[in-house]
């Protein structure tokens, strides 16, 4: 029948659990309310409720437009339509400042928990128990509202693995796997915990400052609207609206090895807010992300780190996965799952259960893969031919008829509660201080800085050895 998925919740879940390369679920949302969240209803169920919105300009230059780069207004979706519309009622609005023609705007990272606390019934409209996790639904996610032209700077996350489900119009995903991250020049400023940026404008990438970026491997798919995207552990990406209006739901789903990370990013806090502190703040060293809570002090950090730590052991010696590092009830754990960022590291999702014992990466055995049932319901997200630009015109489609083969033309989120924007800009026709992408100073200024010795210093390769070595002390 219509109604009869293509995999079942078991199923699903040991693809997200064990594939290794990104791929493309088709009509597996068929039967989702949250399916109908098109811009303009979501405008209705807001009621004129306001949301902060970043602006970036459409012009493309060889550096990333982080988010210490753009500007922010408070609107309600009723006046971003307006503007995306041309409609001169915007004239006088909290965009009036900014062209359509010159600007792009992003309502991301939005908590849907948050956003519709008032009305948790609409929770539910988002099921990703299909996907084999019962109870997650749009209280674990995130929402993500934008004009076409809106992206996010290149990135991988530490934590989890990652569902994408495409709403309304297309984005176009660009998708580096983890061995491509020495050629995508990584780096922690600005700085956001769980967040690992590249200091290569990856759509257009200066190849003169960053030459080992012709060495990656680009996966290119276009996401349309019932299509779910799984972004595997640790696979870059650069992601743009490519349509008049875009709307994403997203959900992080945690892994075992999550543990390890929370202490290589503890270690990176600690790090990051010692050294900047000790220098004199300054307006023009924007090197805390927007979407970072604050600068924390030393000893919170100490806290946070032992935290981490303490919940590595604990959970590689439990003998019971499903029960013996419980600390909290099954909602607890999934709400701590949600935030990607989340520091208050004693709640261990899903009971710390150690997944390499049930779907795990590591016990994937290479039959196993070769039995993912790839198809018109499963689509690969191949890699794009050598001998095309990694940001040229040809994209992979994810269009079930197709299977990737047409060529075409052309942060668990981040903690619930009120950002401190450190940019805010409103000045017309102003982008926000623009600082090098690798957060450096000026070419002119040929001195060190804190920002170089601070970017060599939390290089993830430095940081992942400093956390081995920290582990191996604490264990003996």
């Amino acid at each position: 029948g219509e109604d009869v998925k293509p995999f079942t919740p078991e199923k699903t879940k040991e693809i997200v659990m064990s594939l290794q390369q990104p791929a493309v679920f088709c009509n597996m949302v068929g039967d989702w309310p949250a399916l109908h969240w098109n811009a303009k209803y979501l405008s209705a169920v807001l009621d004129g409720k306001t949301i902060q919105f970043r602006l970036g300009l459409r012009m493309v230059d060889l550096v990333p437009q982080f988010e210490t780069r753009c500007n922010y207004v408070k609107a309600t979706l009723e006046e971003f339509l307006a503007w995306s519309c041309g409609q001169p009622s915007c004239l006088s609005g909290p965009f009036s400042c900014y062209e359509y023609s010159k600007y792009w705007a992003y309502a991301d990272y939005k908590y849907i928990a948050s956003m519709f606390e008032d009305k948790p019934e609409i929770f539910q409209d988002i099921r990703w128990s299909d996907f084999g996790f019962p109870g997650r639904s749009g209280k674990e996610s995130t929402l993500w509202i934008g004009s076409e032209g809106a992206n996010t700077p290149c990135h991988l996350d530490s934590y989890g693995c990652n569902l994408v489900l495409q709403v309304q119009g297309r984005k176009r995903w660009h998708l580096f796997p983890p061995g491509d991250t020495s050629f995508l020049y990584p780096t922690r400023i600005p700085y956001e915990e769980s967040s690992i940026f590249s200091k290569v404008n990856v759509a257009n990438p200066d190849l003169k400052r960053f030459p080992e970026f012709r060495n990656t491997t680009a996966h290119v798919v276009t996401l349309s609207p019932g299509q779910v995207l799984l972004v595997p552990r640790h696979w870059w990406h650069y992601v743009e609206s490519i349509d008049p209006i875009t709307v994403s739901i997203n959900s992080w789903i945690e892994l075992d090895a999550d543990h390890e990370a929370r202490v290589e990013e503890a270690i990176t806090r600690m790090l990051v807010c010692a050294i900047k502190s000790a220098e004199n703040p300054s307006a023009e060293d924007l090197w805390l992300n927007p979407t970072e809570v604050e600068a924390t002090s030393h000893e919170i950090n100490l806290q946070y780190l032992n935290k981490a730590v303490s919940t590595y052991f604990k959970c590689q010696k439990a003998s019971v996965p499903e029960q013996a590092c419980s600390s909290s009830t099954g909602a607890e754990q999934r709400r701590s799952a949600s935030c990607k960022r989340k520091r208050e590291v004693g709640c261990e999702p899903e009971g710390c259960r150690v997944l390499t014992h049930e779907f795990g990466f590591s016990t994937f055995k290479a039959e196993k893969l070769q039995k993912i049932p790839f198809g018109p319901h499963l689509i690969q997200v191949l890699p794009q031919p050598q001998e095309t630009s990694s940001m040229g015109a040809v994209a992979f489609e994810s269009d079930s008829r197709d299977l990737l083969h047409e060529n075409e033309g052309g942060h668990f989120g981040k903690l619930h509660c009120t950002r401190k924007q450190l940019v805010m800009s409103n000045d017309c026709e102003t982008p926000a201080h623009q600082m090098d992408s690798d957060g450096s100073p000026n070419a002119s200024q040929t001195a060190l800085s804190t920002n170089d010795l601070l970017d060599c210093l939390v290089n993830p390769r430095v940081i992942n050895l400093v956390a081995r070595l920290l582990l191996e002390r604490t264990g003996v």
